[in-house]
């Protein structure tokens, strides 16, 4: 080999060797960021894992949490330790602006208007979030453009640049559906009039049709319908949006207490709004029934109304 084809061999594989760098550089990133979109998905789908959970003071789970108490069990959950405080969690991470928000990232609010957060959440995607609420006494699922007067800050825990994209943790209740929403609360209480008079039992299973309790009964016809929703009837009450019940409509479910002297808000039982004064729904001897709303009992327990349609 003479001295010219030595340098040239040599040239091409500095040339070789520093293109390979190169590439496993960007290639340890790429595994990276993937690693910590997959870890953030996690999180978000372990968070809304909870919902319907209890709400209480510090508590740390898992039947029970506190505020920055959820955002603490989730992460441990998914592997990943982090403070325990709602102070500590402000300052931990970088911070993230509200549009740049990724599922898994720490959302932090102010119900006093100053800029240090008394309360926050998990963001899950889809411009929701998840959080611990003392004023509904549940873990609950909320669209942050409705507290962007108490939004205070975001964190974001998880290391890895990774790309801003859409949540694959779709909201529990929402629907593919392109029909209008009228036409879909038909379709619900269709879905529901054929197992009229099937037996009630209380904890039935989600899988059978043979028996409902009054919120497996409200998820089949809504999943008939294309609509998921959450099993029970607490976790049930913290999707939607809610109203009124002067706004009442159609399609909406109502979430009731235990009786109407109950001092106690917990939520027993869900029934759907069937128009013209009635609610579809089921319970006791009657199992799957119509029954009249308004000026009755059924009316006088009510805690809140949602509409996930």
């Amino acid at each position: 080999m003479t001295k010219r084809d030595w340098m040239k061999k040599s040239a091409v594989a500095v040339i070789l060797s520093t293109s390979l760098l190169g590439f496993g550089g960007q290639i340890g990133q790429a595994a990276s960021d993937t690693t910590s979109l997959q870890k953030s998905e996690e999180i978000a789908k372990l968070a809304e894992s909870l919902l319907g959970k209890d709400y209480q003071f510090k508590a740390k789970g898992p039947s029970k949490f506190g505020s920055a108490e959820l955002a603490t069990y989730v992460y441990k959950k998914a592997g990943v330790t982090i403070k325990s405080s709602i102070s500590d969690l402000y300052k931990s991470g970088s911070s993230v602006s509200q549009e740049n928000l990724l599922a898994g990232d720490l959302v932090f609010f102010s119900s006093k208007g100053s800029k240090s957060p008394n309360y926050m959440g998990v963001y899950i995607g889809k411009n929701q979030f998840v959080y611990a609420s003392q004023a509904e006494d549940a873990v609950v699922l909320k669209n942050i453009s409705e507290f962007d007067n108490k939004f205070v800050g975001a964190r974001r825990i998880l290391s890895g640049n990774v790309t801003k994209q859409e949540s694959s943790s779709t909201p529990s209740f929402k629907s593919e559906q392109t029909v209008s929403p009228n036409d879909l609360a038909d379709k619900i209480i269709s879905n529901g009039e054929k197992y009229l008079g099937t037996k009630y039992k209380y904890g039935s299973s989600k899988d059978t049709t043979k028996t409902f309790d009054c919120s497996s009964f409200t998820q089949r016809v809504f999943k008939e319908a294309g609509i998921t929703l959450p099993r029970d009837s607490r976790q049930q009450s913290t999707v939607g949006k809610s109203v009124s019940m002067k706004d009442l409509q159609k399609g909406d479910l109502i979430f009731m207490k235990a009786s109407v002297n109950s001092s106690s808000d917990r939520i027993t039982h869900v029934a759907i709004y069937a128009g013209n004064g009635k609610v579809l729904h089921t319970y006791g001897s009657p199992g799957v029934i119509y029954s009249k709303f308004f000026d009755t009992n059924w009316e006088k327990r009510v805690v809140k109304i949602k509409r996930v349609i």
